[in-house]
Parts: structure tokens; C-alpha cells; sequence
């Protein structure tokens, strides 16, 4: 029997990149993914349920909380992935791209925590996984308004590890390094020293692997945080 059979799993920032790989890592395990973007139209299809919200609109995260909740009761299974990378200088950072950084990579996660955890409580169980960076844990050169934001959404699940422990509902940050997705496009790390090429990056399904075996641990085994990235230099992204 597949591992996930008959649970719900919501996925946030799943029409690319690792949130696509996390719904269909988790679909393959028989959840029933729902699959949160602001790209995809709202529909259902095979296992997937697709709904379309802006994260960094409270409202609409609001309203998507009640719509999952309503429909399926708490999720069992919460992947707050949703994100925004920027590579750039402090000297050339405006403040209106930290706020940008910030509200896509700290203020919807926050939202969705607000949307879902609270029920997942009630019912006292769940699994809720931020999906952070390297750079939640690392100083990195060009990454003062990206690791602002991925080391403030490290504080907040560092937080609610501790306000949440002991209700049933497990929380994990997982922490990649650079991943090749079209997140790097605007970047080329091929041509920059220093950086990693895309072809010795983690793939998508190597953060959704680790993503799903935190999933499917055992009730009794709680993964707090879990780092992982490729093999070589250190890693950005």
C-alpha cells in the first residue's frame, strides 16, 4: 500500500520547480495533493487539486484556509514552499526588492503557518514542513535581502517548533542548497566564479525525496530540521 494513501497534503508554490516535484513525490505515495500557486487555475485533476491564491495577500490565504479546512478538515500533511530568490549586492538591493524578498519568503509563510496550524493543533496531529535555503543558516556574498528573509522564516519556524511541541503536529524545516531550477535564469551561474554550475546542482526530485522522508516517518519520529546540497563547493541558493 502506498505509504500516504487517504491523507490530504497541501503544497504551496507547487507549478515549478520543487513545489512541483513535492506534489508529484507525495501524489505518487497516493495523497491527495493540493497543489497552491499563483500560476494555476482552480481545478481538479487525477489526485490534484489545484487552487489559485497570491501568498503574499493575507485575504486570499485567509480564504484559502477556510476553503481547504471546510472541504477536507486539517491537512495532514503542509508544505510551506513558496519562494522568491534574489542574487544581487547590498549596494545595488533597493528596499523595494528586500520588501519583495520579504513578503513572498517570510510574510505568506507566516499566513499559511496562521492558515493551517492552528487546526492541525486541534486535531493533534499533522506534518508541517517549511521548505527554507542554505542561506537560512549561511552568510552568503549577493544574498543580503534573500537571507534576510530565509533567516527570518527560520526564526519563525524555530518558534513555532517550540510553541507547537507536544500537540501531535510535527514541524521541519528542510534547507537545500542551490537547486536547478528557473529560479537561477536570471543569473547564470555557469558564467560567474565561484558559483556552482547547474549541472552539479541538486535536481528538484532530490529536495522532494527528502521532503517525502519526512512525510513518512513513523508518528513517534519528529525530523526538526534537515539539510541537504550538493556534492563540491559551498553551496548557494
Amino acid at each position: 500500500m502506498s505509504r500516504l494513501a487517504g491523507q490530504v497534503a497541501l503544497v504551496t508554490g507547487a507549478s515549478r520547480g520543487i513545489g512541483a516535484a513535492v506534489a508529484e513525490a507525495l501524489a505518487a505515495e497516493g495523497a491527495r495533493v493540493i497543489r497552491v500557486a499563483r500560476g494555476l487555475a482552480d481545478g481538479a485533476k487525477g489526485p490534484f487539486e489545484d487552487i489559485r491564491c497570491d501568498l503574499t495577500d493575507p485575504g486570499q490565504v485567509e480564504r484559502l484556509g477556510s476553503r481547504v479546512l471546510d472541504q477536507y478538515g486539517p491537512p495532514a500533511i503542509v508544505v510551506s514552499n513558496a519562494g522568491s530568490f534574489l542574487l544581487r549586492p547590498l549596494e545595488t538591493t533597493s528596499a523595494e526588492e528586500l520588501e519583495t524578498q520579504l513578503a513572498v519568503n517570510l510574510r505568506a509563510p507566516f499566513a499559511v503557518a496562521k492558515a493551517f496550524l492552528p487546526a492541525m493543533r486541534k486535531a493533534g496531529r499533522g506534518t508541517f514542513i517549511t521548505v527554507g535555503s542554505v542561506a537560512d543558516h549561511v552568510g552568503l556574498p549577493e544574498n543580503a535581502a534573500y537571507a534576510a528573509s530565509k533567516y527570518g522564516l527560520r526564526g519563525l519556524h524555530e518558534t513555532l517548533l517550540a510553541e507547537y511541541r507536544g500537540t501531535g503536529v510535527r514541524l521541519t524545516l528542510v534547507s537545500p542548497g542551490a537547486t536547478d531550477t528557473s529560479a537561477w535564469d536570471p543569473f547564470d551561474p555557469d558564467q560567474r566564479e565561484g558559483f556552482i554550475p547547474r549541472a552539479a546542482m541538486l535536481r528538484p526530485a532530490d529536495v522532494a525525496d527528502a521532503v517525502l522522508f519526512v512525510a513518512t516517518r513513523p508518528a513517534h519520529v519528529h525530523i526538526d530540521w534537515l539539510r541537504l546540497g550538493p556534492i563540491g563547493k559551498a553551496s548557494r541558493g
